[in-house]
């Protein structure tokens, strides 16, 4: 038993004259691979509010809720993260559209005696139907979508309305009577999906 004792012995000299063997961190800041898959930063200016980031984390750390804001008087889609619960899956930055909208941050010490700072919001302003007045999607969404398709945006009636406007060729939405069905007069609207089809049935084949 005397020799392992006397190894012990000499590590432990050892490690005082020559110092710990472990890293120096946080001292010293570490040096992390170039591919390194820290924790998702969120990158405002380059989020489209799409949502797609929410739908495939696996934690739920990402809420994608549309909600009418009082402040604002009108429906916003709130994005909320918690990166306290993230598990630095990084599907939010695989799956993110734009490739930009989040960032894995090689920053890795995000530690906090206070909850909240591991919690962020943005409010993103949102298309309504015209018909039915459920949410579409994200003005910024829109927008990127217009982006990529470019000129084939116009076959999209909705792309079409929103192109317009951001031309500022359409001054304001037409009034429209809330209990008026579906008609060729909401053809150049922006519909939902399911309002969308509702209109093409009745006015291919008379139903609605």
């Amino acid at each position: 038993m005397r020799k392992p004792k006397l190894r012990e012995l000499k590590f432990a000299i050892e490690a005082l004259i020559k110092g710990p063997y472990t890293s120096k961190f946080p001292k010293v800041p570490a040096t992390v691979p170039e591919h390194f898959r820290g924790v998702p930063t969120y990158v405002p200016d380059d989020c489209v509010g799409c949502g797609a980031c929410g739908q495939v984390c696996p934690a739920g750390a990402i809420t994608v809720v549309d909600e009418y804001r009082e402040d604002k008087k009108r429906m916003v889609r709130r994005i909320e993260r918690n990166w306290g619960n993230c598990i630095m899956c990084s599907q939010c930055f695989v799956y993110c559209i734009t490739k930009k909208g989040i960032i894995l941050d090689k920053d890795f010490d995000k530690s906090t005696t206070d909850p909240a700072d591991f919690i962020d919001t943005q409010d993103k302003e949102l298309v309504m139907c015209e018909h039915c007045g459920s949410p579409i999607t994200a003005v910024d969404h829109i927008r990127w979508c217009m982006d990529k398709l470019g000129e084939l945006s116009y076959a999209n009636q909705t792309f079409m309305v929103a192109r317009h406007k951001s031309l500022n060729l359409v001054k304001e939405t037409a009034p429209r009577a809330d209990a008026r069905a579906l008609d060729r007069g909401d053809f150049i609207r922006a519909l939902c999906p399911d309002c969308r089809a509702a209109y093409i049935l009745s006015d291919e084949w008379g139903e609605s």
